[in-house]
């Protein structure tokens, strides 16, 4: 925030009506760290269980009505209350979800994610938003139930202003940068190694290896099978998936294995990122891939 006054003012200015210095690290880590509990306190309730529990025997119950006479005997009382115990069920789970919500969009996280916006717009790029802020999955998949805000692109500050309060006389001019003002100009930011955008291409690709080739080789070991208990020789030919199974098995693992090293390239790289921002720098939006490894290493 140092690089733009006004990102700083507005920050100020909504942590005036939440109660929180949005300006102090420290705080803002405590915070997140006591709200991040605080939700996953929430999405444990029993009232989360019992609903779960409560909906499942609503379900299954029907199913269990041809195994036992004496269900059979009451059909419409046991349907009846297969009924009652899903719209209990699904009842609870909806409560259970509109607490977490309420918990997430309100309090002092909303006005964490107004600044977050606030920065955005003033074109600060934000590295690194946990999937948790905004009620995404632990993947990062999905909107969220409580997006970042959008708001209208401002042209950013010309130049990032002194931190320190104005004077009516000049201050002598430092021989060496502040360390507690550090500017976009004095910070670089690293380039994109070519290992990251390979990572990026194949964070997605694979993951299949394992369960094909098990297929495959049960379909082997199934047609052996049969060829020796019918008698045909035509499901010998299936012995022929086996070998297809194993190169299914060692192209995944050496993809598995390519892909680690690109993945350890790609942590360096969100790393010095993360540390370039720290430091005042102005770092690139990442990906959906590098944010996924980043919310994985944190």
């Amino acid at each position: 925030m140092r690089s733009d006054t006004r990102v700083r003012e507005a920050a100020r200015d909504i942590g005036a009506r939440y109660g929180v210095d949005y300006t102090d690290d420290a705080a803002v880590t405590a915070l997140l760290a006591e709200r991040r509990k605080s939700l996953e306190t929430e999405q444990r309730r029993p009232a989360a269980y019992l609903g779960l529990l409560t909906l499942m025997a609503g379900m299954f119950l029907p199913f269990a009505i041809p195994l036992s006479p004496a269900l059979d005997a009451h059909l419409f009382a046991v349907l009846g209350a297969a009924g009652a115990l899903t719209v209990v069920g699904a009842a609870l789970l909806v409560h259970a979800r509109a607490q977490w919500k309420q918990a997430l969009r309100n309090g002092p996280l909303a006005g964490y994610r107004e600044v977050l916006g606030v920065a955005r717009a003033h074109g600060i790029p934000l590295a690194h938003i946990p999937p948790w802020l905004e009620g995404r999955t632990t993947g990062g998949g999905g909107k969220g139930a409580a997006p970042i805000p959008t708001y209208p692109p401002v042209e950013p500050a010309p130049e990032a202003p002194s931190d320190s309060p104005p004077d009516s006389t000049p201050a002598p001019a430092p021989s060496a940068p502040a360390p507690s003002s550090p500017t976009t100009a004095s910070v670089s930011v690293p380039p994109k190694p070519s290992a990251v955008s390979s990572y990026e291409h194949m964070a997605d690709a694979g993951g299949w290896h394992d369960e094909t080739g098990c297929l495959l080789f049960l379909a082997g070991a199934g047609g052996v099978t049969w060829a020796v208990t019918v008698g045909t020789a035509v499901g010998y030919a299936a012995l022929l998936l086996v070998p297809v199974a194993v190169w299914i098995w060692l192209a995944g693992r050496r993809q598995g294995r390519e892909k680690e090293e690109l993945r350890e390239e790609a942590l360096k790289y969100v790393t010095a990122l993360e540390a370039a921002q720290a430091a005042g720098a102005r770092v690139p939006e990442l990906s959906p891939q590098l944010r996924a490894l980043l919310d994985d290493h944190h």
